[in-house]
């Protein structure tokens, strides 16, 4: 049973039902569909496949829908055009670009530069620095050249970009992911708490909100936006271009550690099994990287064009599930995640200080009465998670009443949900049910001690303050 999950982008190598039911029963933890690739009616479809394929196994598989956010791209070209060394280019609004000018999708970019300021193109690939600009226009300079292709991204590190968190299609985009109701929406781009916030509000409650830290702005900003947001993503593809790249992986090592102090669920991504897309084999390199994420608290790996496009999409994921099951079966995780000394200062927040105590006594109690697993009853999911965020050395068996919760849980650490049969919703049903649940699966046997935790009363959201010994 493993406790980090895989998140799997859902694209034409891994969409027929055939492959997504080999993928379910290779450990697909969670769906990811990329909105800036597809058209929605195609999603739809591939949604459908997933919840049936999901049925028929009889496990819940949540969908992300990862919105595209505000990505600033240069506009269509007539044909790719080589940049040299000392070229000069201007940028224009794309539609408004004179002949030889080059147009971009973001229409400020020209009032969000300054005379010195690096440009990055293509994930980095080509450099410019800006030489004038009138507002409207900005002039640059080609300081690393190459091939540029029409709708390639552009990124301005360290800038202040004035484009929307949502854009048009963004929201077209959110409306199309409540209507399939997916559990979780991911929002590209964040920069601070307020864009977290916005979308939260347009969402209501009806899905979980995935904040994908891909900005300077949102590291300088983290623990504002882990306080509005439900989860994070280390979107590591542009972050690796907002920041100088070495400064990527304490970066990382940063988040997660943070995410797991505020009881955040974080999904670590980009890259991790690149060489997979054409490889049937990881890396050295590779395999060492999602190892560390493991090692660092990470509580889900991300494959992205390993599985969207890829040539072995069943086996890049049978590979992550691999390096997850021998660091796991390893015990070097028993003391918990390696946190550097700044993060086990860290002050635990997400929760209140009661909330934290019971959490955090219920994994201690477990592991000293060497416990098979941990029951947690949950309406909402809060108690599941926080429980989950102090990594405990057993399973933890989530009884939910509600099936979207049920559903979103399955994408958390450590956490194994079961929907609860029971007509009667009491802390002493559930109890029972859960009891049952391990004793059936063959977790415990009777006499063995498991611990309870639950909020009181139950019907209350993000109560947990209560702790039981049971017995099997």
């Amino acid at each position: 049973m493993l406790r980090t999950k895989v998140v799997c982008t859902i694209g034409p190598a891994s969409s027929s039902p055939k492959v997504i039911s080999r993928m379910i029963d290779a450990g697909l933890s969670m769906a990811r569909i990329n909105m800036s690739h597809g058209r929605q009616e195609d999603h739809r479809a591939v949604i459908a496949r997933i919840r049936e394929a999901a049925d028929a196994a009889g496990r819940p598989v949540p969908i992300l829908v990862d919105l595209a956010g505000p990505k600033i791209r240069v506009g269509d070209l007539p044909e790719p055009m080589e940049l040299e060394r000392g070229q000069k280019l201007v940028f224009a609004p794309e539609g408004e670009e004179r002949e030889g000018e080059l147009p971009t999708t973001h229409d400020k970019l020209a009032a969000d530069v300054v005379p010195g300021a690096q440009v990055l193109l293509d994930d980095g690939m080509l450099e410019l620095r800006c030489t004038e600009t009138d507002g409207v226009r900005a002039t640059f300079e080609v300081v690393v050249g190459g091939l540029l292709k029409s709708r390639k991204g552009i990124n301005i590190p360290g800038a202040d970009v004035s484009a929307p968190s949502l854009t048009e299609k963004d929201l077209d985009d959110l409306n199309f992911a409540l209507d399939v109701g997916a559990e979780y929406i991911s929002l590209s781009f964040v920069r601070r708490a307020e864009d977290v916030i916005d979308l939260k509000r347009r969402i209501a409650g009806r899905a979980l909100v995935v904040s994908k830290i891909e900005k300077a702005q949102a590291l300088a900003h983290i623990k504002g936006i882990l306080a509005a947001t439900d989860a994070v993503m280390v979107a590591r593809g542009d972050l690796g271009v907002e920041l100088p790249f070495e400064e990527v992986p304490l970066a990382q090592k940063r988040i997660i550690h943070l995410a797991n102090h505020w009881a955040r669920p974080v999904i670590t991504a980009t890259q991790m099994l690149e060489s997979m897309i054409e490889s049937p084999r990881p890396t050295r390199a590779e395999a060492s990287d999602v190892a560390n994420a493991i090692l660092d608290g990470t509580d889900a790996v991300m494959l992205s064009g390993e599985t969207a496009v890829g040539a072995y999409p069943v086996r890049a994921l049978a590979a992550m599930t691999r390096i997850a099951s021998e660091i796991e079966g390893s015990g070097i995780l028993e003391d918990g995640p390696r946190y550097d000394r700044a993060a086990i200062d860290e002050i635990r927040a997400g929760a209140t200080d009661r909330e934290h105590a019971t959490a955090r006594a219920s994994v201690e109690v477990a592991k000293r009465l060497d416990s098979p697993a941990q029951i947690v009853i949950t309406r909402s999911g809060f108690s599941a998670r926080l429980v989950s965020s102090y990594r405990p050395v057993v399973p933890i068996f989530a009884i939910c009443t509600d099936p979207i919760t049920y559903t979103q849980l399955a994408a958390v650490w450590g956490v194994y949900p079961i929907l609860a049969r029971e007509e009667e919703v009491s802390y002493q049903a559930l109890t029972e049910f859960g009891k049952r649940t391990l004793l059936e699966m063959g977790v415990g046997r009777p006499g063995e001690s498991v611990v309870v935790t639950a909020g009181y009363p139950f019907h209350t959201s993000g109560t947990t303050n209560t702790m039981r010994i049971e017995v099997l």
